[in-house]
């Protein structure tokens, strides 16, 4: 009874884990929703006239949500030590406890009984938007795996793409900080000149890369402004790369979960669906 128990809590607050997917679904978007309500919260709560007048609302609502998120963590690392990586008793839970996700659960309340325990009275409304990062479950819902892994298989595969047009980025961005500062720091004058040192003008180097464009900064020379339209247009070419590369990734990964679903055809080869399948054999 105590183990059933256990794989059957285990089984509804992981939705990876094979089980009632109808209850575990309901729990896992009760819990989603409640983390959407509070973030909410934590907005309206910053405007003062309604914080004032709610202010014993978002209190008990916050109460409320605590013990919620308090439950659900006292369940979770009960339960871990169903999976076999935390099947001990103790150290498997004490792992599970210092997991990345563990981590967010905790963060998500701990504030609050630290604010209770020590008697000091802490703003919680900016704590408390650490909660957003649960809404990262809604990944762990059945119907979004596939998706979510996708997205990840792409980021794992372009990682070296990806990271090799992070340090483009960098690099031009300071580049363009050094030039542009030695060409504007003394006009009109070292005294009046925005651009009073490089990384002062790494805030304009990159606005400009990145065709912001508050207006706070910008060159007031000729030769800075020919220099800083070259920079301009380096930076839409620039930060179009990510983009490109992401798109070029999910083509692939498309292509390749496409191959997946498809069956290679006997005679010639060729891969196709079981319905491009059944009318090549017939068409042979």
């Amino acid at each position: 009874m105590y183990y059933k128990t256990k794989e059957k809590v285990h089984g509804l607050l992981h939705p990876e884990i094979v089980g009632d997917k109808h209850w575990d679904k309901i729990i896992n978007i009760f819990i989603v929703t409640l983390i959407v309500l509070n973030v909410i919260a934590v907005i309206v709560e910053t405007i003062e006239p309604i914080h004032k007048e709610f202010k014993e609302f978002f209190y008990y609502f916050d109460l409320v949500s605590v013990i919620i998120f308090t439950l659900e963590y006292i369940l979770r690392v009960w339960s871990s030590n169903h999976e076999k990586k935390y099947s001990h008793p103790f150290w498997g839970r004490l792992k599970y406890m210092i997991s990345p996700a563990a981590l967010i659960d905790l963060i998500a309340f701990l504030p609050f009984y630290i604010s209770r325990m020590i008697g000091v009275s802490i703003d919680l409304r900016e704590i408390r938007i650490l909660r957003l990062l649960r809404i990262l479950r809604l990944f762990r819902l059945t119907a979004y795996t596939h998706s979510a892994q996708m997205i990840l298989n792409v980021f794992r595969k372009r990682k070296n793409e990806l990271g090799l047009s992070f340090i483009l980025t960098i690099f031009l961005i300071i580049i363009a900080s050094c030039i542009m500062y030695f060409i504007e720091h003394r006009y009109p004058s070292v005294e009046e000149s925005k651009f009073t040192s490089i990384p002062a003008t790494l805030w304009w180097a990159v606005v400009s890369l990145t065709t912001t464009g508050y207006g706070d900064m910008y060159p007031l020379t000729d030769v800075g402004k020919a220099v800083g339209m070259i920079i301009m247009l380096s930076g839409v070419a620039l930060f179009a790369l990510p983009a490109g590369i992401i798109t070029a990734g999910f083509i692939d990964e498309f292509r390749a979960n496409r191959v997946k679903k498809t069956h290679r055809c006997p005679n010639c080869g060729e891969h196709l669906n079981m319905e491009e399948l059944e009318n090549h054999h017939d068409n042979r």
